[in-house]
């Protein structure tokens, strides 16, 4: 089967499109998936420049999100059969027979979903991790409520769009920062209340002035850095400030203590990298009911760029370059229905 693989780690040069022998299925949980499209996220990125969680099975093959038919399922299979339509984050970590820049792989049962009839491969494909991401920061670390106001950051990126429109489905009024005209009418359209242009204001300011002084009931951190460390003191007291990106070393926390903030960090890997079954059947319910949502008219991934499976070098290339909007994908077999 054709692939892209890293047999080291390095600039997106090392990514390269290679023969591999095709998975079989060896796991009775297993299914055989021929994928349509992979999806390509920041993560795949830093796990390439620095090497993957199995350093020690190499080559690898990243890329975290797939979409695809399954060809074959495992003889305790039970929720999928042969010709079904799945959609999943799943592999892409380094251990092998298991990542998505590639024509066949193997998915654990337990993450898989079925795709959204109204989605083609290439949406299915752009949206598992960011949906499981924001999910999980805003539901789960949160506890999002109606009528509650919500700062997010970089709302027209991936995980931060798809956070947008999760808050507005939960009721929230949403707050969210972006950096020129086009990601402003982009993240209009996507419900935001209040669209705040960091680049012309100070999104801490404008934050307290949307709230009348108090702060927002939930920030939500997309970006890392002193994004994190400024968003402290826009969030109200007892509130919830959740970060994707690890906190700066030099984060001085006493203003967060003062304000009695819960602090959380997400990453929606942790239950593939410790092999937590219960998570993972947690990752396939949210899919599935954002799979409803999308049928609903209520949800919608954007995808930026579409390219040919042998590019995986340049969506590298054009992820680390930054100010993405939505997602980009690579495109791995003619979806006919798209």
């Amino acid at each position: 089967m054709q692939s892209v693989v890293m047999t080291q780690p390095g600039g997106p040069e090392v990514l390269a499109l290679k023969e591999m022998t095709n998975p079989e299925i060896s796991e009775t949980n297993q299914i055989k998936v021929r994928l349509m499209a992979a999806g390509v996220n920041p993560v795949d990125t830093k796990l390439r420049s620095n090497g993957t969680y199995f350093p020690d099975q190499m080559p690898a093959i990243l890329g975290c999100d797939g979409a695809g038919v399954i060809e074959a399922v495992g003889c305790d299979v039970t929720r999928f059969k042969a010709g079904d339509e799945v959609y999943y984050c799943y592999g892409g970590l380094g251990k092998q027979g298991a990542g998505n820049y590639a024509e066949y792989t193997l998915v654990d049962e337990a993450y898989a979903a079925h795709k959204p009839e109204s989605l083609g491969f290439a949406e299915a494909a752009a949206a598992p991790l960011v949906l499981i991401t924001a999910w999980e920061s805003l539901f789960d670390r949160a506890g999002i409520l109606a009528g509650q106001k919500v700062l997010i950051h970089a709302g027209a990126g991936g995980v931060g769009h798809a956070a947008v429109q999760l808050a507005k489905i939960a009721g929230a009024e949403v707050a969210t920062t972006i950096s020129n005209k086009d990601k402003a009418d982009f993240v209009a359209g996507l419900g935001a209340d209040k669209i705040i242009d960091y680049t012309q204001e100070n999104f801490k300011d404008a934050a307290l002035d949307w709230t009348e002084g108090a702060g927002v009931d939930i920030a939500f951190d997309t970006v890392g850095g002193n994004t994190f460390t400024n968003t402290i003191p826009a969030v109200r007291f007892y509130g919830d400030l959740v970060t994707i990106l690890q906190m700066p070393d030099n984060t001085d926390l006493k203003t967060a203590r003062l304000r009695n903030l819960r602090i959380s960090q997400e990453l929606m890997l942790s239950p593939q990298v410790f092999g937590m079954q219960n998570a993972a059947r947690h990752h396939s319910h949210i899919l599935s009911q954002c799979a409803e949502w999308f049928e609903q008219g209520k949800l919608r991934i954007h995808v930026s760029h579409c390219l040919p499976l042998a590019e995986a070098a340049k969506a590298h290339a054009l992820i680390e370059k930054g100010g993405m909007t939505g997602k980009i994908v690579l495109q791995v077999a003619e979806d006919s229905n798209a």
